[in-house]
């Protein structure tokens, strides 16, 4: 969808908004749009944004409910607003003054992923440090007097079957680079939650005198790095795509050696490639690819390390 905007002439930034907002309708691995990933309320909500590498203006959204198409709310933040980022009911209100509509985004997918939930004692969850015990029962907690401080190597190994995104990177003709994300974040999150994707640096980054990223993963962990910029200032000091990816990806692993994460990077010239964290479940990372050398968009495949 994206490749067809960029042939009929469309901008990169409507490349970007149109291909991850197909994501939306088409609800991408359930992992993306309306009627799945339901938090711990069972309300599903949406986090995206886009970014322009010619002026760095950004348009992001978190939390924001009731309102199926993300991306293109986003994109009305950069053209009306001269803010960055909008959250939670605040972003509906604006979406609807942009002339979205209010739409319910539960479906019934979405409600029995939400009962079986419940029924298995809320498990998974994200809490810590509570009573009840979080592992074993639901809600509502109470803070533990005693905090321990231990590193959590579960989250991210059920990460992998739990919720992705859509990363997106756009490279047109002159270099110009755009670059957008759109995602309903982690399953069963707090309500409130916000992961790297709708964060300008982490979700994804664009800045057309270098290149553009996008991560994807456990956004709790993958936002502390801010792994978008940080592979984009590696292309622009002259790093090949695959091993700025992969240098972003092992600064990672040194802190938190178990996250689920990958992340894409394209160059100014259009050179890519993309790199993903082994763990357990995940090992191959697969991503697609079009431009002017390929025939129809193409799978890729890198093996993670």
């Amino acid at each position: 969808t994206a490749w067809r905007v960029l042939e009929s002439g469309g901008s990169e930034l409507d490349a970007v908004e149109r291909g991850c907002g197909q994501c939306e309708i088409d609800q991408c691995d359930g992992s993306v749009g309306y009627g799945g990933s339901p938090d711990e309320s069972g309300e599903t909500t949406l986090d995206a944004m886009i970014m322009d590498g010619n002026t760095m203006e950004v348009g992001a959204v978190a939390d924001l409910r009731r309102v199926k198409n993300a991306i293109g709310v986003a994109r009305k933040v950069i053209e009306y607003t001269k803010h960055t980022l909008l959250v939670g009911e605040s972003a509906s209100l604006f979406a609807v003054r942009m002339g979205f509509p209010y739409e319910d985004l539960t479906t019934q997918k979405s409600l029995s992923l939400y009962s079986e939930w419940l029924n298995q004692s809320c498990q998974p969850n994200y809490w810590k440090n509570v009573v009840p015990d979080s592992s074993k029962s639901c809600g509502p907690y109470k803070r533990r007097e005693e905090v321990t401080y231990k590193e959590e190597q579960t989250s991210s190994q059920r990460s992998v079957h739990n919720h992705d995104t859509i990363g997106m990177v756009v490279i047109g003709v002159s270099g110009t680079v755009a670059s957008g994300t759109s995602t309903n974040g982690a399953i069963h999150k707090l309500p409130g939650r916000v992961g790297d994707s709708p964060i300008a640096g982490a979700g994804s980054y664009a800045d057309s005198t270098a290149g553009g990223a996008a991560a994807t993963g456990d956004g709790d962990i993958m936002m502390r790095f801010l792994p978008s910029y940080q592979a984009v200032e590696y292309m622009r000091m002259g790093t090949d795509p695959t091993v700025a990816c992969q240098k972003v990806i092992s600064r990672i692993q040194k802190y938190t050696p178990m996250f689920f994460g990958a992340i894409i990077c394209a160059n100014t010239t259009g050179s890519y490639g993309a790199a993903c964290n082994k763990i357990p479940g995940f090992t191959q990372f697969h991503y697609m690819v079009s431009s002017p050398l390929l025939s129809r968009p193409t799978e890729q495949v890198v093996d993670c390390i």
